[in-house]
């Protein structure tokens, strides 16, 4: 019997227009272009903005141009798997509020939240899903409104996130083509270092965690740099002496757009240079969920069939991950 694998068959995307650069952001807090560019590499990044305006609404503007450029029917759509850490609401799933902002009636779909591993974990286990038979059209969306939760009087962190979106469409294939294989890992005791202090169970809203700006990104660099450094690079290699793979025969790495410093320590860990990774951080910054679909949809149309690809993702949790994949489809005739 054939064996049933998971290919990605195409991928929408959606940045907000308003560009908030290094310099308007200077004037917010005290920092600077050079300070910024320095140690973080971002020079702009994409904000939100409306009224009433949340995560869904990216998510449903990519899985619209998604749906449109493959022909796919929102009908025909079985399962929707949202990797987000800025869902719309606690509850219901992001993922059931961009199905119905996109007319997906026919399919289950839930939330996952892996930090900024989430697109990662989210498409590996969208694999399975199809890999059992059961599953014909999977979307994986992977979205945040990080200015939603930063707090733009901190400039350890503020500089650091975007807003944007993207997802991919992930349908059955008998050929090699495909997800091949995912190494997932997380550790608990990275919470400390990276998390909002306030709004879940332990400690819920109240006027003193407010007042006391808890409802924002908690970030403590230095550790969370290092284990970055490490837990990002050790995967990706580990992928690659897995399948004997080399740096010539690497055709993409696609890192999470944390830092530029830690793409950079992962890729020469890797051995391969600096035309083989995409990055598109200085004009996104971290949008978390999106940052590696988000380089999936503005690379697509260089991506050709059968190139080695391998994701990696470092976030809260800790959570990390590499994923390695064949491309299915030539990019520019989609």
């Amino acid at each position: 019997m054939t064996k049933i694998r998971a290919a990605i068959t195409g991928v929408g995307g959606y940045v907000p227009d308003y560009i908030l650069t290094n310099d308007e952001l200077s004037r917010m807090v005290d920092t600077s272009d050079e300070w910024i560019m320095t140690r973080i590499g971002i020079k702009e990044r994409r904000i939100l903005k409306g009224e009433g305006k949340g995560t869904s609404d990216m998510g449903a503007e990519a899985v619209k141009q998604l749906l449109a450029k493959t022909k796919t029917k929102p009908e025909e759509i079985d399962l929707i798997i949202c990797g987000v850490v800025t869902p719309d609401m606690v509850f219901p799933a992001t993922a059931n509020i961009i199905a119905d902002k996109t007319d997906i009636r026919n399919a289950f779909g839930f939330d996952l939240n892996a930090g900024c591993s989430s697109f990662l974990y989210a498409l590996a286990t969208a694999s399975k899903y199809v890999e059992s038979g059961s599953y014909k059209k999977v979307i994986v969306v992977g979205a945040d409104k990080m200015s939603a939760i930063v707090d733009y009087t901190d400039r350890a962190t503020c500089p650091i996130f975007g807003d944007g979106a993207a997802a991919v469409l992930v349908e059955p294939t008998t050929d090699e083509n495909c997800i091949i294989d995912s190494i997932l890992q997380s550790d608990g005791v990275g919470r400390i270092h990276l998390h909002q202090k306030a709004g879940g169970s332990a400690k819920p809203p109240t006027h003193e965690t407010i007042d006391a700006r808890e409802h924002y990104v908690y970030q403590e660099g230095q550790p969370v740099f290092k284990w970055a450094v490490s837990k990002m690079a050790d995967v990706s290699v580990e992928m690659m002496e897995k399948h004997h793979i080399t740096p010539e025969s690497l055709t993409w790495l696609v890192p999470h757009q944390a830092n530029m410093r830690i793409i950079d320590a992962t890729a020469n860990r890797m051995g391969i240079n600096k035309e083989q990774v995409m990055i598109n951080i200085q004009r996104f910054g971290n949008t978390t969920s999106a940052t590696l679909p988000l380089c999936l949809w503005e690379w697509e149309n260089k991506l050709r069939k059968g190139d080695n690809i391998i994701l990696a993702a470092f976030g809260a949790g800790f959570t990390w991950g590499s994923l390695y994949l064949k491309w299915a489809y030539d990019g520019d005739k989609i």
